[in-house]
């Protein structure tokens, strides 16, 4: 059984979300792409809200939302209840919103100048085990906020 993830990006990151893609199919993930190919204008908050649906349907290790920033899209997809999507800038944020966090989405920015390869931070992400114990505590308490 493959290992799944869905894609969902705007017009400003389709080249970021090409290179994540194709580092996760080496990684042996199947890829759903959710999101544009070209520099077609879309609007965040809607790539947002396919990608978390598509995630919470089932199925999905984890999800990848990307605009410009990355914030953007990050803010809409944290509005859907169950989705918990962490901005990431470099590996260590990528490692411990696995580890303490056990996000289920990151989120990207397309123009931003990241200090280390994008690549590198999804890895960090990708190879993190969730911790559990005070952990689930708190995330708990994050989605007794969502009622």
């Amino acid at each position: 059984m493959s290992k799944k993830c869905v894609i969902a990006n705007d017009h400003g990151a389709v080249e970021l979300v090409e290179k994540l893609k194709e580092h996760l199919e080496k990684r042996g993930y199947d890829v759903n792409w959710l999101g544009v190919k070209e520099n077609v204008s879309v609007d965040y908050p809607d790539m947002a809200e396919k990608c978390a649906k598509e995630f919470l349907s089932g199925g999905y290790e984890f999800a990848i939302v990307a605009c410009s920033t990355g914030i953007g899209i990050s803010i809409a997809a944290n509005k859907i209840k169950g989705i918990r999507c962490a901005l990431v800038m470099d590996s260590h944020s990528a490692e411990m919103t696995k580890r303490h966090n056990n996000s289920n989405m990151l989120s990207f920015g397309g123009k931003v100048e990241y200090k280390e390869d994008p690549v590198k931070i999804l890895d960090a992400y990708l190879d993190a085990t969730f911790e559990g114990g005070r952990h689930q505590r708190r995330i708990d308490k994050i989605t007794a906020l969502e009622s």
